[in-house]
């Protein structure tokens, strides 16, 4: 096995380890039924191909967009003040969002939204379980 595929195989251990503690925090989660959602068996990951019905993959013109960066974001809230009241903030001050406690963020590609997700922390590091994904034709429609 190569290093590369040892490193993807130790990190997909310890996701799946953080995902089975992960369950017993908000509602009683068998952790052999969240192993078997999240495809995990013993050592191994398997995890399924992402499939798009739209255009193939292979198709030319997708190729040469497949590669061009885009800034991926988690939007936990917003809020609107006075440029006065922006100049007072300080180290401790606090901001209140439009959103309650506990509900999902926004996750964000280049400004728009294309889903929902909770955070986890695996490893003293923050990472996103998507929970909502919008459709294509709910992001068009919002676009308008």
């Amino acid at each position: 096995m190569s290093d590369e595929t040892e490193d993807q195989q130790a990190l997909a251990d310890e996701w799946a380890a953080a995902m089975e503690e992960q369950g017993d925090t908000e509602e009683s989660v068998d952790p052999d039924e969240l192993l078997a959602a999240t495809g995990v068996t013993g050592d191994s990951v398997e995890l399924d191909e992402l499939q798009d019905e739209g255009t193939p993959v292979s198709d030319p013109k997708l190729d040469v967009i497949l590669d061009i960066p885009v800034t991926l974001s988690m939007e936990v809230g917003q809020t609107d003040i006075p440029i006065s009241n922006l100049l007072q903030l300080n180290q401790g001050s606090v901001i209140e969002l439009d959103r309650v406690a506990g509900e999902p963020l926004d996750v964000m590609v280049n400004g728009t939204l294309i889903a929902h997700g909770e955070v986890v922390v695996v490893n003293d590091r923050y990472g996103i379980r998507l929970t909502d994904v919008i459709s294509p034709q709910e992001r068009i429609k919002r676009l308008k």
